[in-house]
């Protein structure tokens, strides 16, 4: 029995004619490419053979039945948002996360699962006051998140932005490992280091089994903050919800400015 795993299957623009092609007759045809049999895969997800040939005979199939029927095949499931080369968002996308080009008229903007962060990329984080003083006088050492890319390289460097009422970019650390756990583990172990309350931390997380902590090192806080005004006029810099890759020009200005930013 063959599987996936570790390939890269590449889609084919759609024609009009591929329209009337339904989902599960593509499913289909990943399955037998995988040279497995309906019995064989159900097998591997845990469901009846009758419950895989109904997905394969359904015009639409829910996204959690797919992640399960492609990590069958040893795969992931991945769904991207194609922005053509004329949308007026495709600059602003581009400045802003690293994303990946297909040919000149297309840009892929994954939507679903993590895509793999890219080396060689600073990141912008946005972190609270509250959280983000401690972090630059040494006293917190992590940064708790929901979500984080788990692939981002040891070294990375992160530029600190305090959010409202500071809004300024206001340090810079190292980022010396991501992982993610479950939240009693990472209550029990990070506690000390994380600078929040219970019931921040039980709020923050509710709804989630896991979260992702962020090891941060080699602080240093910039000699003047950045104000976001500044921010906005000089590097067209829009504060992220959670984080977001830094441009080349906000990171060569910052490197020119300061001369203590660690490189």
């Amino acid at each position: 029995m063959k599987k996936l795993s570790g390939k890269i299957i590449e889609t084919r623009p759609f024609s009009a004619g591929d329209v009337e092609i339904s989902l599960g007759r593509r499913l289909r045809e990943l399955r037998e490419l995988a040279g497995m049999t309906q019995s064989q895969l159900a097998g591997q997800i845990g469901a009846s053979r009758s419950a895989i040939s109904r997905i394969e005979n359904r015009d639409d199939v829910s996204t959690v039945m797919l992640k399960k029927f492609v990590a069958g095949l040893g795969a992931k499931l991945r769904i991207d948002a194609s922005f053509d080369a004329t949308s007026p968002v495709m600059l602003r996308v581009l400045e802003a996360f690293d994303v990946e080009h297909t040919n000149d008229d297309q840009l892929l903007f994954p939507l679903f699962e993590e895509a793999p962060f890219k080396t060689s990329r600073d990141v912008v984080l946005s972190i609270k006051p509250q959280y983000s003083t401690p972090i630059l006088e040494g006293a917190k050492t992590v940064e708790l998140r929901r979500r984080f890319p788990v692939q981002v390289p040891k070294g990375t460097l992160a530029y600190i932005y305090s959010t409202s009422p500071t809004r300024a970019l206001t340090g810079t650390a190292r980022i010396m490992g991501v992982e993610k756990i479950s939240l009693g583990e990472m209550w029990e172990r990070y506690s000390p280091v994380a600078c929040i309350e219970r019931d921040d931390f039980d709020a923050y997380f509710s709804g989630l089994d896991e979260g992702v902590v962020i090891q941060l090192g080699n602080v240093h806080q910039l000699p003047r903050a950045i104000g976001l005004d500044e921010l906005r006029d000089r590097f067209e810099f829009a504060p992220p919800q959670s984080f977001v890759y830094a441009n080349p020009l906000l990171r060569e200005a910052i490197k020119h400015e300061s001369s203590s930013l660690p490189h």
